[in-house]
């Protein structure tokens, strides 16, 4: 009898070359944000730290270059010995950037960064209406103009940022109860009035992915943005958490022990309600400190020596002390970030708040890292966070 020969198993070769792709995307981004955090810095430096081969991290040094997103540093950097001198890497500030759109209750932020979230430039739209459509197409306007301030820049993209409920993955704001916004396609009128990629998120993520990148998050931290929406964002070192449809961070109607704000839910002590820049700015015309529009003038009223103005944003100060450690009992961040006026411009603010809390925890909480742009950073970081996970889709080109 013949004996039967099994055939050869398969080759494996076609699943590796299947999974190269997202190794080479993986790469990439680990070289980029290596010359993020560490640039200038040599390729051999590259290399040692992310474990890539010095062939791999010369391979993608090269793309990224082509990318615009990288360039050798003017003064090359000797190593003591002889031979050729290292060029270090430093990400390449001049050519790219990408546009940011914040929309707030009042204004529309619109603005351009560059790749270390700098603001190159930044224009505030105030709002006629709140029609979104309307308003998106101002703000693309805006962003339009911004650019043919900077000719020699390359707009990669643009971000999206606002408060309520935004997801990230249909790119809506599915609910802003402030503006009365439902189911906005923000992502879908913004890209046919830009022709660019365009992403969005909730602002309150957007600065913890701004801190991750750029500031002072390491680790795991909590951010709580309050402005007239308060909401909160946690990030790993690597991630911010959405959960389903991005609803993760919605915190306003948590209850704030001492509140004794009516909200519109009919609750007392919601903790928007009492949060809120409309509650201060309310509190403050009451009291005969300001005429109440705007938050930053009871700011300037406390500069000015107004005790009342003072007192109002310490008491503000302390009532967002208490979320923070009702915030903090749950998720045990290493670092919180707050984005709040007063805590933002008066360090007698930070003390109230830090006084809510037990001295350890107290220690980790910092204000945010862009007190003077912190809503420009907020629309440009949702773009930046994506080009920072996926840097080989960088695509410039031109409003």
């Amino acid at each position: 009898m013949l004996r039967t020969v099994a055939p050869p198993p398969r080759s494996p070769a076609r699943p590796a070359r299947a999974a190269d792709p997202d190794r080479r995307r993986t790469s990439a981004r680990t070289v980029l944000r290596c010359v993020l955090e560490h640039g200038p810095v040599a390729r051999s430096t590259i290399a040692r730290l992310t474990g890539l081969s010095p062939a791999s991290v010369t391979d993608h040094c090269a793309r990224l270059t082509e990318l615009g997103l990288v360039r050798e540093a003017t003064a090359p950097r000797r190593s003591g010995g002889v031979g050729r001198p290292h060029l270090p890497l430093d990400l390449d500030g001049s050519g790219l950037v990408v546009g940011g759109v914040h929309v707030a209750v009042p204004y529309t932020t619109v603005a351009l960064l560059d790749l270390r979230g700098r603001v190159v430039a930044e224009r505030r739209l105030p709002h006629p209406d709140t029609d979104p459509v309307r308003v998106l197409e101002r703000a693309a306007g805006g962003l339009a103009d911004l650019l043919e301030r900077v000719p020699e820049r390359r707009p990669l993209g643009v971000g999206f940022a606002s408060g309520g409920w935004v997801d990230r993955a249909a790119g809506t704001v599915v609910d802003h109860p402030l503006l009365g916004w439902r189911e906005v396609p923000a992502r879908e009128v913004l890209r046919a009035r830009t022709g660019l990629p365009v992403h969005v998120d909730g602002h309150a993520r957007a600065l913890a992915d701004a801190e991750r990148l750029f500031g002072r998050a390491g680790g795991s931290a909590l951010h709580l943005f309050a402005g007239n929406i308060v909401d909160a964002a946690f990030a790993t070192r690597d991630e911010v958490h959405h959960g389903p449809r991005s609803q993760a961070g919605a915190i306003a109607h948590l209850p704030l022990v001492g509140g004794a704000e009516r909200c519109p839910c009919g609750r007392t002590g919601c903790l928007q309600a009492e949060l809120s820049e409309r509650t201060l700015c309310r509190r403050a015309r009451e009291a005969g400190v300001c005429d109440g529009r705007d938050p930053l003038h009871v700011v300037d009223a406390a500069a000015a020596g107004h005790p009342v103005a003072a007192r109002l944003l310490r008491e503000r100060a302390r009532m967002v002390g208490r979320a923070v450690g009702l915030l903090t009992d749950v998720l045990n961040p290493e670092s919180v970030i707050v984005t709040e006026i007063g805590v933002i411009h008066r360090p007698d603010c930070l003390a109230a708040l830090r006084g809510e809390l037990a001295p350890a925890r107290a220690a980790t909480v910092t204000p945010t890292s862009f007190p003077e742009s912190v809503l420009a950073v907020a629309g440009g970081a949702v773009a930046l966070d994506v080009l920072y996970r996926d840097p080989l889709s960088a695509s410039p080109e031109r409003i």
